[in-house]
Parts: structure tokens; C-alpha cells; sequence
């Protein structure tokens, strides 16, 4: 029972320490073109990071990212020490990305490592659904394009449609749609990672009520989700935006390219648009990724230049090394935990 504490605790403080490494995500272009000041910022991301609870449960009806996420270790194989080193290898990663500025992933940084500990725990890949992993692995690579995809179209639209309008007005009226974009791309971190965590704890859950005998506490099925669990993910990434990513927000609002007003409104829109299609696909992406693929977008329609591609070619690699750095830190966490228990 201590143990199942433990890693419910922990998966809490993950999905808190979410909130604050991407809270960067939903307000770098707000804060950089001083739409609201950094501390307003994180207040606007934060509500409506749990304004995404709602949708979840009483619109959509379901949480189809989070069944993703628990069903990456086949379900025989999903122990608690499984999941508590996992979540320990996500923790780290995601800290020290934090310290040093760097907008990894959480959610690779999760998946990673929850397979990463399932796969030490038999010394076998059969352990993980290959299909799912490949699954989430590849929108490392098309959830930013898709993001500049969308973003080098709305950003042409925009320009089209804005052409005859006086840029002095027509800055006003962006500056205050950024509010509106920021909003609903904090609504698509929020459905999105909040999940993420929830799929952990009902694995947890769930080996708790097979593996351990803990059938008040724990549960039949991945997905009969108690409805406390969604609740308290939500309200935690929610208390971590809140907290603020002051570091990343440097490289997100200003590093990768120099952001206006409108090219903030069509970002945060390419990237919200990105979430909400992965939300249907129940597809776990990373909303750092989406954002940046959209920032990428609009700053190559000015012209190539002005994208700083040394930045953007060192992100690409972080992301792309989260998945097996995780998985490698579970092996290690997982030595440790079996040792100590």
C-alpha cells in the first residue's frame, strides 16, 4: 500500500513539474510580445489548463490518451517498481532539461521511461506494445510539422486577408486575439499532458489490484479511471503552470525566431489545432514539439533566415535522444528500486 502511495504521489509531483516546464509552451509569445506580464500569463495558461478537465470529461466523454499511455506495457507486466522507476527516470530528465533551458518533451520523457523499466524488468522488448511506442515516437517528427504546416498556411491566410488594413490597427486587434489563442492552446496542453499522468496512475492502479490484491483501492481494468484521478492531474500541471518555466520561456518567445503580435495569434492557433487533432487520435504528443514546429512556421514566412536553425537543429536532437535517455535512466532506476525494496 506505502508503495502504491508513493508512486501516485510521485506521478503527481511529475504531472506538477509538467506544468512548470511547459508553461513556457502557452505563454512564451504572450509574454514575449507583452501582451500580459509573466505573472498574468501563468494565471491565464493555468485556468484554463483545468478548464481542459471539463472538456475531457463532459465534451469529449473520454480520456483516450490517457488508455495510450497506460496500455505501453502490456498489461502483465505493468508492476508497481515498473512504474515507480519510470516515473523517477521521467522526474530527473525533465529537471535537468528544465535547468538548462532546454523544451524537451514530458511526454516521451514519461513513455521512455515507463518502457525502459517494463523492459529491464524481463530483459525483453516483448514486455512493451511496439506498436503503440512506434506510434508515439513518430509524431516526435510529424507533430512539429504538422504544427509549421498549419502555421506557414494561417500565417499566408492572415497576411492575405489583412493586406489593405493599417498595421498600427491591425497590431491592436492581434494583441488582443493572443489571448484567445493562448487560451486555447493552454486548453490543449491541459487535455494533453494532464493524461498523460493520468494513464501512469491507472497503471498503477490497475497493478495494484492484480499484482498486489488491492481490489478497494485499485482497479479491474485500465480503463475504469476513478474520477479523482482526472481531477487531481488536471489541478496539479495546472499548479505548475502557475509556477511559471521562466528559463524556457527565453528560448521559446524570442530564441528561435523574433514574434509579433499576429504571428503569435497564428502559432499558438497552429498549435492548439495540432493538439486538438491528436486529442481525437488519442495520440500523447508533445506540446513543446507542436509549438515549436508552429513558431518555426510562421518565422519561415517572413523568410529563412529568420529562424535560427542552429537553435532549432539542437532542439530536434534533445527530442530525439528523450525517448532512449529515459528508457536507459528507468534501466538504472530500476537496478536501484528492486535493490532498496
Amino acid at each position: 500500500m506505502t508503495l502504491l502511495i508513493v508512486v501516485i504521489a510521485l506521478a503527481l509531483i511529475f504531472d506538477y513539474i509538467n506544468g512548470f516546464h511547459d508553461a513556457a509552451n502557452s505563454i512564451a509569445t504572450i509574454v514575449s510580445t507583452k501582451v500580459l506580464r509573466p505573472l498574468w500569463a501563468v494565471a491565464w495558461a493555468a485556468s484554463f489548463n483545468f478548464v481542459a478537465f471539463f472538456i475531457a470529461k463532459y465534451i469529449i466523454g473520454e480520456f483516450g490518451i490517457a488508455n495510450t499511455v497506460a496500455n505501453t506495457v502490456l498489461s502483465e507486466f505493468i508492476t508497481l517498481p515498473v512504474i515507480l522507476s519510470g516515473l523517477l527516470a521521467a522526474i530527473t530528465w525533465n529537471l535537468l532539461t528544465w535547468w538548462f533551458g532546454i523544451p524537451s518533451s514530458s511526454s516521451h520523457t514519461l513513455i521512455g521511461g515507463f518502457a525502459g523499466a517494463a523492459i529491464t524488468s524481463k530483459l525483453s522488448f516483448t514486455v512493451i506494445h511496439a506498436g503503440v511506442i512506434i506510434k508515439i515516437a513518430s509524431f516526435i517528427i510529424l507533430a512539429p510539422f504538422i504544427g509549421m504546416f498549419i502555421s506557414i498556411l494561417f500565417t499566408n491566410l492572415v497576411l492575405w486577408a489583412c493586406r489593405k488594413t493599417n498595421p498600427h490597427k491591425a497590431n491592436k486587434w492581434f494583441k488582443r486575439l493572443q489571448l484567445v489563442s493562448s487560451a486555447l492552446f493552454s486548453i490543449g496542453h491541459g487535455l494533453n499532458d494532464s493524461q498523460k499522468v493520468m494513464g501512469i496512475i491507472a497503471a498503477a492502479l490497475f497493478a495494484a489490484y492484480h499484482q498486489e490484491g488491492f481490489t478497494e483501492f485499485g482497479i479491474s481494468a485500465i480503463t475504469d479511471i476513478p474520477t479523482w484521478v482526472p481531477l487531481a492531474c488536471f489541478t496539479f500541471i495546472s499548479l505548475g503552470t502557475l509556477s511559471g518555466g521562466w528559463r524556457i520561456i527565453k528560448t521559446m518567445g524570442s530564441r528561435i525566431t523574433k514574434v509579433t503580435p499576429l504571428e503569435g495569434v497564428v502559432a499558438e492557433t497552429a498549435g492548439a489545432i495540432t493538439l486538438f487533432i491528436t486529442e481525437i487520435l488519442h495520440i500523447p504528443v508533445s506540446t513543446t514539439h507542436t509549438i515549436t514546429g508552429a513558431i518555426v512556421g510562421v518565422g519561415a514566412v517572413k523568410r529563412l533566415s529568420a529562424v535560427r536553425w542552429g537553435i532549432t537543429i539542437n532542439l530536434l536532437w534533445a527530442w530525439l535522444l528523450t525517448i532512449p535517455v529515459s528508457a536507459v535512466l528507468a534501466m538504472g532506476f530500476y537496478f536501484l528500486v528492486n535493490f532498496i525494496l
